[in-house]
């Protein structure tokens, strides 16, 4: 059987791309360096996956920055005020993606959105109505022609023409309608060309098919792919997506002229049932993607085989693929060396899941695969004990009752006693929490890790910073102050490395945006909290003032969302296990004075399926108890805060409103909100919150599309 990788991480096992490319943004490198760090990038990735046997090998997966901007760039979808800039095709394609401030003018960077349910971010394209759509660039095929000379045969990846129009803003009058001939004519010139240089397949991304799909978006894929599929010629298109199934869209598409089909069966819980009801053509060729690309755990061989043996009993043409690019798994195992052999042996990093893959194709050929040392020590590993469970967790979360989900008295009760009890203005002014992290803050951290100062040196020197930054609210007029939170590196990691149950790697990165990367912890085990964790720190920084101290945690959806999660147990029991660790914070911080206690679930909108009818069963039902979970403890006069950023809310406000935290306090994007009705319609879904007794509602907008003036009004009218 055949392989395919959808695509391959692109920031290097040691992130060369990242350093590079930092390097050339200072002006320490010029382009050619940067250029010449690519080249060698793309070859060692290249030659990983020839190496390990892969049979459809990606190019054009490789970029600087996100995989959308490269194809907004080829289609020539750039903003006239970026092209005004008259710079260089790279420092454009950078200014797109971070903005520009110099010589030649003043751009900010374009918006950027989360990567449907990953934690990987993309920019977002922005299309004017007098831009012309047109093939602008040669990338795809350079890179093509560059693993070529190695001796490399692949299939340039492009990410497909109905996601483009359906991820991409429209800023004037037109819409997605009113430019399908001209992206049409785009995609129609890249097959041909792919077929003048004689490329054997050609993969078009289309995850936007996995979302709900109105019969208006199935006539706009039809009115894009069935003109492109008609004059296709020799080169073969695969249709490839990925996070979820096509349902809306499966019988539309296995009657039309693509060569290839690629199918997630791991995310798409519906992929195995749209198969066994309405078949697979015999003449096109599915992808089946059953090697996962977003979590970190091996494949269990086993199960793996029956689906490759059901698919081949139906004499279905199959190639076992990724299920989705392995961008959004670290690079390789190999630096691992902190980590035990006996953790190592349950994880496949993306170098490790090449291995699997050939592992995988070669067992599904044989007739017998009992006798094979690669499955017998695959099933070992799933039939051994993996020592993660924890008794006392596990008993605990069974006696939590329904009453242990709400918070007594009623809202408007508390509301009414903390008004009293806290004695703040009508408009009472606060942070989010974090303060920078500078570099005196970081060097200590890291002084104390390295063992190079005491545990005396590491706290006194941050209490020093709190006690600056207490001061500094003070001074400027603050009501309720937060104490900086210099003690921790990362919100999730922070709290990750004082719960058990988590494991942490030294150089898994993986790529969040363009230069970021993020090294998310690995959920092990059952979580549980050993000691208290942050009081220390709050009841310090109370200490130092008259005022109101926040305390400031991480709720358990986020905690969740930004890790790897475990994949022995549901996603909702990993969640409650989190729920209760931090609920023993909460409770200890209330012990220790603390007033008020803010429980961020910035990631709270991350994970939410993308079809609209899971949303409840599948997340919400579960995902909003649990943060009740967190706080229904405390005393009624202990006001609860969260705090929630980086996505759109106005459509799940109600569920917002189950959350049962007095204070709300929203980052509304740029993308989210970008128009004074944008924002009043907004503002009008936060304001029924207000009417059912909420104490405050806070929404922070970026400065040029909400004037602070109209922001103040409108919160006016909110309070009354």
């Amino acid at each position: 059987m055949k392989t395919s990788v959808i695509g391959y991480p692109r920031i290097g096992s040691l992130r060369e791309l990242k350093f590079a490319s930092e390097e050339y943004f200072r002006k320490e490198i010029g382009a050619e360096e940067l250029l010449q760090t690519a080249a060698e990038l793309r070859k060692q990735h290249w030659n990983s996956q020839k190496k390990a046997g892969i049979d459809f090998i990606s190019s054009n997966d490789f970029s600087f920055y996100d995989m959308v901007l490269d194809t907004a760039v080829l289609l020539g979808i750039v903003p006239k005020r970026y092209q005004e800039l008259k710079l260089s095709g790279l420092d454009t394609y950078f200014a797109l993606a971070r903005g520009y401030q110099g010589e030649s003018g003043d751009v900010k960077a374009l918006a950027m959105k989360k990567w449907f349910n990953t934690n990987y971010h993309y920019i977002v394209p922005e299309l004017e109505d007098d831009t012309e759509i047109s093939l602008s660039g040669t990338k795809p095929w350079d890179e093509y022609e560059e693993a070529k000379a190695l001796g490399i045969e692949t299939k340039p990846v492009i990410i497909g023409a109905y996601t483009i129009l359906k991820l991409t803003r429209y800023t004037g009058k037109k819409t997605a309608g009113d430019f399908v001939d001209d992206i049409v004519k785009v995609y129609q010139d890249i097959v041909k060309k792919c077929e003048k240089d004689q490329i054997a397949w050609v993969q078009f991304d289309e995850p936007a098919l996995v979302q709900d799909m109105s019969l208006e978006d199935i006539t706009l894929f039809h009115r894009i792919y069935d003109k492109i599929l008609a004059d296709k010629g020799s080169c073969k298109i695969l249709l490839q997506t990925y996070f979820g199934d096509v349902r809306d869209v499966y019988q539309e598409l296995i009657r039309m002229p693509f060569d290839g089909i690629g199918l997630d069966f791991l995310e798409g819980k519906e992929t195995g049932h749209l198969i066994g009801r309405y078949g697979f053509p015999q003449e096109k060729v599915l992808f089946a993607g059953l090697v996962n690309g977003k979590n970190i755990w091996k494949n269990h061989y086993e199960k793996t085989l029956s689906v490759l043996k059901e698919l081949k009993d139906k004499e279905i043409q199959t190639v076992l693929s990724t299920s989705c690019s392995l961008l959004h798994v670290p690079y390789t195992l190999q630096y691992e060396e902190k980590l035990s052999g006996e953790y190592k042996a349950y994880f496949a990093f993306a170098q490790e899941k090449l291995l699997e893959l050939k592992e995988l194709s070669e067992l599904a050929d044989q007739t017998s695969c009992q006798d094979n040392p690669a499955y017998q020590k695959n099933r070992r590993l799933f039939a051994g004990d993996r020592d993660c469970q924890k008794q006392e967790v596990t008993e605990r979360l069974s006696k939590v009752t329904d009453q242990d989900y709400t918070r007594l008295p009623k809202r408007s009760e508390r509301q009414a006693l903390q008004k009293k009890v806290l004695g703040l203005p009508e408009f009472p002014t606060t942070t989010i929490g974090s303060f920078p992290q500078t570099k005196d803050v970081k060097a200590n951290r890291s002084a104390f890790r390295r063992g190079e100062i005491t545990r005396e040196e590491y706290v006194a020197f941050n209490q020093k910073k709190i006690a600056e930054c207490v001061k500094w609210q003070e001074e400027i007029g603050l009501d309720v102050l937060v104490h900086g939170e210099y003690e921790r590196n990362d919100m999730v990691e922070y709290f990750g490395e004082a719960l058990g149950g988590f494991l942490f790697t030294e150089k898994a990165w993986v790529q969040s945006y363009g230069t970021r990367c993020v090294k998310p912890p690995i959920i092990w085990g059952d979580v549980y909290r050993e000691k208290p964790i942050t009081v220390e720190w709050s009841v310090y920084a109370q200490s130092q003032t008259e005022k109101i101290m926040k305390g400031m945690l991480t709720g358990p959806v986020t905690i969740l969302n930004w890790s790897f999660p475990r994949e022995d147990i549901s996603i909702k029991e990993s969640i409650s296990q989190i729920a209760l660790a931090i609920r023993d914070e909460v409770l200890d911080l209330e012990k220790s004075g603390i007033k008020m206690i803010q429980i961020d679930e910035a990631a709270l909108r991350e994970k939410l399926p993308l079809r609209k009818s899971d949303w409840y069963t599948e997340y919400l039902d579960f995902a909003i108890p649990a943060f009740r979970l967190t706080h229904s403890g405390v005393k009624p006069e202990t006001q609860i805060h969260t705090h929630m950023c980086y996505s759109e809310f106005t459509d799940i406000i109600p569920t917002i409103d189950d959350m049962d935290a007095q204070v709300i306090d929203m980052l509304t994007l740029q993308e989210t909100i970008r128009s004074s009705a944008d924002l009043r319609n907004h503002y009008s879904e936060i304001s029924k919150l207000c009417k059912e007794n909420k104490e405050a509602v806070i929404i922070t907008v970026n400065g040029r599309v909400a004037p602070i003036t109209e922001t103040f009004d409108v919160l006016r009218k909110i309070s009354k």
